[in-house]
């Protein structure tokens, strides 16, 4: 069980705890003279032919992928500097809990259980015991549907709460599909490469089962497997799951009986403690009527066993090392192509972030994030708004009346930056050196209460959905909030002691990605209090279809992996957000010039230049082709390549900057480039 967000993510990174460089500590920008590495630049590579690796190319060339990782780039060398020193504090907390209070201690503790490999292999399959038992002692379908909406267990739906559409001030219950072990695609997909991953799918299964000493393991698996392909051909796509209108379902309990009647819908919402709204929004609702069929047409022993799998497969990693490394080997090694199981302290660094997150965050930001950066922050984001207020004011394809209501919306943005105001307080969570598993499932526990308890209240605007220490920025549309966690706010994409194109290009270009997040596709179908609500006139908003529709075609030609093109409906909203957020801070950098002068030439760079290679350097990454092709099926984020050439062919200073002309590879006709303002 899992509760639902609607947030947008613009780097689409995993969550990264990071350590952020004193502010001031030193005059000189950490790359280059000012701000951009020009080693990593190919000369032999035309600019027109593939930005990308103009800019990147040839650290690309000198750049392995190391064995333990699926990508490498700045995000990841920002993540191992980082990792270094949150293992020190971690590893301080363990030896000397009293001297950081409460959650100091609770953070030391959980750490400390999770490198006792000694005691975790001790304890072998006995703390999974009773969980399995009462799982084991499901006889009936009121049963089985009471595991699946208790935290903890599996289920082909998902429950939880988000802002209601229709009044963001006030939660509403939702349930969506939910249950598979692998993206839904790989279950559906022809051909030798997916074949390949179904049957080491189905080997993993035989392999969690077998470690656990359940029987019969090969049958099982085969049957676990054929139920969730059944699934699989039964649930939305990525694509359709992010189209708002269709998840925009909100039914009573009659209505959510008639349209998926083979469930139990009164206990299902009981036992999860989400039955407190008139209205539960149905998304993925004619997924939700099939999934009760297949629970009814599956035998019970069938769930019952896939609730076993995946429940142990789910915490493999808090398990003796054979669990470990049977998840390891499935889902690192073969779907994501990693050669090597990162060392166990960098994995128990994530794992301590992802249940404690706000206690670590608070000390980390009092130690890593000063004062004069949310300044400067601050000072960029409202830059990057009268930008993009003048962009929409000067929009050729929107009407006067849809304009104010643009400019209404922008004026309304919220923008969060640094850490939260208000932190979570996990006093209540009980952690135990001596129980990693109750411990790991007492924070799944905990976060679920946590939800409970706001879900009757009216909706906290202070709450973060990302720690300080994420290297990420979100845009919620449900709260019309921009967030940038400390974090992010360092180089390549923000120093302070770099050129102002290099700042405009990296942090400028990802502060104009979230504000564009509230007018892409789908956060355009939200006014300035986040409600769900239509403000375009019928004419601005076909003239924007029109836009946005050329820009997917566009990226549904790249081929980033052979035989995998990018999807251009599913990443739509990201691509939209990256041409309208590098659009908008190239417009801010213009206006940052008009203030303070023309920018000077560097080592034969105009300031136009340094700003579109730092753009571009900003998206220095190289993935695994495994990962790539994972990241395809079901990622709403293009590849690194791809957010570079896929948006810059669109932006006509561009093509002046580097003398781009026809005959180029990236070229576009003028009328061929799609401009979203």
């Amino acid at each position: 069980m899992k509760s639902v967000t609607l947030v947008r993510l613009s780097l689409g990174a995993a969550a990264l705890a990071l350590t952020l460089p004193t502010i001031g500590q030193s005059t000189k920008p950490k790359y280059g003279a000012f701000g951009v590495d020009l080693t990593s630049e190919d000369k032999s590579v035309r600019p027109g032919d593939d930005f990308w690796s103009y800019a990147n190319g040839a650290w690309a060339k000198r750049t392995e992928i190391p064995a333990d990782k699926g990508a490498v780039g700045y995000g990841n060398q920002i993540a191992d500097d980082a990792e270094v020193n949150v293992h020190s504090l971690l590893v301080d907390m363990a030896a000397n809990p009293a001297a950081y209070g409460a959650a100091g201690k609770q953070i030391g503790d959980f750490f400390a259980s999770w490198m006792d490999e000694a005691a975790i292999e001790a304890k072998g399959t006995a703390p999974l015991q009773p969980y399995l038992a009462r799982i084991a002692a499901v006889n009936d379908l009121t049963g089985l549907q009471t595991l699946f909406a208790t935290t903890g267990y599996a289920s082909p739906v998902s429950i939880g709460s988000i802002p209601n559409l229709a009044d963001p001030t006030h939660y509403t219950a939702i349930v969506g599909q939910g249950g598979l072990g692998m993206t839904r695609d790989m279950y559906l997909l022809e051909g030798e490469k997916y074949d390949g991953l179904r049957a080491a799918y189905k080997a993993y299964i035989v392999k969690i089962l077998g470690l656990a000493g359940i029987p019969n393991a090969g049958a099982k698996a085969a049957a676990i497997f054929a139920l969730e392909t059944a699934m699989a051909k039964e649930q939305w796509s990525p694509e359709r799951s992010r189209d708002l209108a269709k998840l925009n379902d909100p039914e009573t309990l009659a209505g959510l009986k008639a349209k998926a009647p083979d469930f139990d819908w009164a206990l299902l919402l009981r036992t999860s403690g989400f039955d407190k709204t008139p209205t539960v929004l149905m998304a993925n609702n004619t997924a939700l009527t099939a999934m009760g069929r297949i629970m009814t047409a599956t035998p019970l022993q069938t769930w019952k066993d896939y609730l076993a799998f995946h429940f142990i497969g789910d915490r493999a990693v808090l398990l003796p090392k054979a669990f470990d490394d049977a998840q390891f080997d499935f889902y690192s090694r073969t779907l994501g192509g990693v050669q090597e199981k990162p060392e166990r302290w960098k994995r128990g660094v994530q794992l301590v972030n992802a249940a404690l997150g706000e206690a670590v965050g608070r000390i980390y930001a009092e130690k890593y994030f000063p004062a004069s950066s949310k300044a400067k922050m601050t000072e960029l984001v409202e830059n990057l708004r009268a930008a993009y207020a003048d962009k929409i004011g000067a929009s050729a394809w929107m009407d006067d009346g849809t304009k104010k209501a643009a400019l209404a919306k922008l004026a309304a943005f919220e923008p969060r930056i640094g850490y939260p105001s208000n932190y979570i307080d996990y006093s209540s969570l009980r952690v135990d050196r001596n129980d990693l598993l109750g411990t790991a499932l007492r924070s799944a526990d905990f976060q679920h209460r946590l939800a409970l308890s706001r879900y009757t209240r009216p909706v906290d605007r202070t709450l973060w959905g990302m720690t300080p220490q994420t290297v990420n920025a979100y845009y919620s549309a449900l709260a019309n909030q921009l967030t940038f966690p400390a974090a992010i706010l360092q180089p390549p994409y923000f120093d302070p002691n770099a050129d102002a194109a290099v700042n405009y290009g990296g942090i400028g270009a990802i502060i104009g990605h979230e504000m564009g997040h509230g007018f892409d596709d789908q956060g355009s179908r939200f006014g300035p209090t986040g409600k769900f609500e239509n403000w375009w006139s019928d004419a601005s908003k076909a003239a924007y279809v029109a836009h946005t529709s050329a820009l997917a075609a566009q990226y549904d030609q790249y081929e980033p992996v052979p035989g995998t093109k990018i999807n251009g409906k599913l990443t739509l909203g990201e691509n939209i957000g990256d041409l309208s957020g590098m659009e908008t801070a190239y417009r801010a950098y213009q206006r940052y010039q008009a203030k303070h002068g023309k920018a000077k030439v560097i080592d034969g760079l105009t300031g136009d230049q340094r700003f579109f290679l730092a753009y571009a350097q900003a998206w220095q990454i190289k993935v695994r082709d495994d990962l790539q092709r994972q990241k395809l099926l079901g990622d709403v984020h293009s590849p690194g390549q791809y957010r570079v050439n896929g948006v810059v062919r669109n932006f006509d200073p561009w093509y002046k900057a580097f003398n781009i002309q026809p005959g180029d590879k990236l070229y576009l006709a003028p009328a061929d480039r799609v401009h979203i303002w």
